[in-house]
């Protein structure tokens, strides 16, 4: 645990807010949304509650920072990784090509499938019109930077294709995200019961297989005739 004299410049701060940040992102390595108080990160950061509160209005708004910044990070990730698509590829296969780059991004990247899978639910309450409105703005310029880096690689998905494409992935990337990570006594019933094991997801193949087949579809109605 930490502990902070008050701060007094911006600098000051400004690094107030980077630990609480930062200290919100160690809990998410441990625990779920879920399970994340506004008592215990105080207790780690070293405030007292309502000091925290004077740099975030809530702790959906601290979560809600860390989802910009975690979808920034997978955005630089992505961009790399499409980079190795083969150009010389049919459609299709650049199509299965770009579903596996952005799933190994994604499972690499488990703080932001955490916030993914919580964010209508959870993240969107309890914060203010001012919050929401910078977080869905930042949203939207993440996702135009993902899109375009998406159809350099794909440009017969079209913008159109791409759109669709990228809302679904978010919602699919969420609910899988949730079903492959169960509560202890979901996963107790599995081994208790063998025959419950077609309702256990492993989150990386069945994400892949589902963006593939997402991909897929969507190219299949633009190259088919009217």
């Amino acid at each position: 645990m930490m502990s902070f004299q008050r701060a007094h410049s911006p600098e000051q701060r400004e690094e107030r807010r980077r630990v609480i940040l930062d200290t919100a992102s160690s809990m998410l390595d441990e625990m779920p949304v879920a399970e994340i108080t506004l008592n215990e990160l105080s207790r780690r950061v070293g405030l007292a509650k309502s000091n925290v509160l004077r740099y975030f209005e809530s702790r959906e708004a601290i979560l809600l920072e860390l989802a910009t910044a975690a979808l920034a990070d997978f955005n630089a990730q992505a961009e790399s990784a499409l980079a190795t698509i083969d150009p010389a590829a049919s459609v299709f296969e650049r199509g299965e090509q770009v579903a596996s780059a952005l799933t190994d991004c994604l499972a690499a990247n488990p703080v932001l499938c955490e916030l993914v899978s919580t964010q209508a639910s959870v993240l969107e309450r309890n914060i203010s019109t001012e919050a929401v409105l910078r977080y869905k703005r930042d949203s939207i310029r993440n996702f135009e930077a993902l899109a375009a880096s998406i159809l350099r690689r794909l440009p017969e998905l079209g913008e159109e294709g791409v759109a669709k494409f990228g809302a679904a992935a978010m919602l699919m990337t969420g609910a899988i995200w949730t079903h492959a990570h169960p509560a202890a006594a979901i996963l107790a019933a599995y081994e208790a019961d063998p025959a419950l094991a077609i309702y256990k997801l492993d989150f990386t193949p069945a994400l892949r297989e589902t963006l593939q087949v997402l991909i897929a579809g969507l190219l299949a109605r633009k190259t088919s005739p009217a």
